[in-house]
């Protein structure tokens, strides 16, 4: 062995190589800009919105309210978070199944953010070219105002977006006047720049990072791919070989129709080069289909070099859009739908919880009424107050119901709960047994009221 040979120094790591995506126009780029910016508005815009005397989307943790425009769920309605979150997930599952990674490309709040971040960088900085020497320019006054006025509409948006968040947790018009007034709380002061940070370090600083190093989907979505799933793919038999410059290509026996401009890669936010294949990293935002088609349309080549396909059209089969994993993603939805909209439409104003009085099963009353003591603990889930009619029934028997004087007519305020002491009391000779099930009625006294029914136990004495 050479003594004087240096040893081969091996890199384990590779410093992040910054990215800047080049523009990109055509149809779906079009699509994704109305997507992103319809949901944006949305998101900025919802808040603001008032219904029914309230703010049309607000999560009031304090109050223990949470509106999403006529309807107001309370802690109990938790069942309804779990199903929109299992409908949530499977509609991913389904829509992955189908058309691969679109929302990675057109929805998920992560590109949402970045991409409009990256339009104020193209406002302020430039075109991909002047943003490249603008990072290799030395600082000076240019550069600093340039890069200066930029982070600073960066910070502006993202303290806007927590401002915004916070907003669907605390009123937004008393969040917008606490801080013309700089009497904000401290809880919302931390988590307007907690979110705010948030989205810049995202949106502004990580970025594609994000995608590629961050998000637990990029991992597990090939699970719910197939041969039918919708890709975006490189057509390499048509493409290849790839040739750049007229005369090379003149001169060439059968180039293929790349012509290496490398403009796909220049204008994908991952940094990736669609042409090496189907990669973790892309999250089909179409981008190089409609750079690519422009160049085909200035070569005078056919569209579709870089296009949406499936593993089985390229491999010159046929697409089958319902197979298996498809209607069994479809068959969950229908069935956690359906399940969702059932519960939410059988909801009832009214929450009733029994408690058995612990100290005795039973007491007489006399020497001919048998006496059991319930404790009810009563919700009002509506939004207007009301009063209660309570009966029991069980095994033929008449029952009565003896409320104490001070809560006959008391009426629950919306949203306010009460703990009801009631004595169910029956004829000695009419309770045939030790116990029995009986049902307790809660039913509010206004036309139409919902009513609540509570099986419980009722005790009486054993027989000899």
């Amino acid at each position: 062995m050479n003594q004087d040979k240096q040893p081969l120094e091996i890199q384990l790591y590779e410093s992040r190589k910054k990215i800047h995506p080049r523009d990109a126009k055509g149809f779906f780029q079009n699509l994704r800009k109305l997507s992103l910016f319809t949901l944006l508005g949305i998101f900025y815009f919802i808040p603001w919105l008032n219904f029914d005397g309230h703010q049309a989307i607000l999560f009031d943790l304090p109050e223990r309210k949470f509106y999403i425009f006529s309807i107001t769920f309370w802690p109990q309605d938790f069942i309804f978070l779990s199903w929109a979150l299992i409908i949530a997930a499977f509609t991913l599952f389904f829509v992955t199944a189908l058309a691969g990674r679109v929302w990675c490309g057109f929805a998920c709040p992560q590109t949402v953010w970045t991409e409009l971040f990256v339009r104020i960088e193209f406002w302020i900085e430039g075109n991909r070219n002047k943003r490249i020497k603008l990072d290799k320019r030395k600082w000076d006054w240019y550069k600093v105002k340039t890069r200066g006025l930029k982070i600073l509409l960066w910070l502006l948006l993202a303290l806007w977006t927590g401002f915004t968040f916070v907003g669907y947790f605390s009123p937004i018009r008393e969040l917008f006047f606490n801080v013309q007034t700089w009497s904000l709380g401290p809880w919302e002061s931390f988590w307007i720049v907690f979110y705010g940070l948030a989205t810049y370090g995202n949106a502004g600083f990580l970025r594609e990072q994000v995608c590629l190093h961050m998000c637990p989907y990029a991992r597990f979505q090939s699970a719910m791919f197939d041969k039918d799933t919708l890709i975006i793919s490189y057509d390499v038999e048509r493409g290849e070989p790839r040739i750049a410059g007229k005369k090379k290509r003149a001169e060439a026996d059968n180039p293929g129709d790349c012509i290496e401009c490398q403009a796909c890669v220049q204008v994908c936010p991952t940094g990736i080069d669609i042409r090496d294949g189907l990669q973790y990293e892309c999250i089909a935002c179409a981008a190089c289909i409609d750079v690519c088609d422009e160049v085909m349309d200035k070569i005078g080549k056919p569209k579709g070099l870089i296009k949406y396909t499936t593993e089985n059209q390229e491999n010159g089969g046929k697409t089958h859009i319902m197979r298996p994993r498809i209607m069994v993603y479809m068959l969950a939805l229908s069935i956690f739908i359906g399940l969702f909209s059932y519960t939410l439409y059988s909801r009832k104003n009214i929450a009733v919880d029994v408690l058995r009085d612990r100290n005795s099963f039973f007491r007489m009353v006399g020497s001919k009424t048998i006496e059991n003591v319930y404790k009810l603990k009563i919700m009002n889930k509506g939004k207007t107050a009301q009063q209660y009619d309570i009966t029991a029934t069980g095994n033929d028997v008449e029952f009565d119901v003896v409320i104490d004087d001070k809560f006959k007519d008391r009426k629950l305020a919306a949203g306010e709960v009460l703990n009801l002491p009631v004595k169910v009391r029956a004829n000695r000779k009419d309770i045939s047994r030790h116990i029995q099930n009986i049902e307790l009625h809660i039913k509010a006294i206004n036309e139409g009221g919902d009513e609540v029914t509570e099986e419980t136990k009722y005790f009486g004495p054993r027989k000899k």
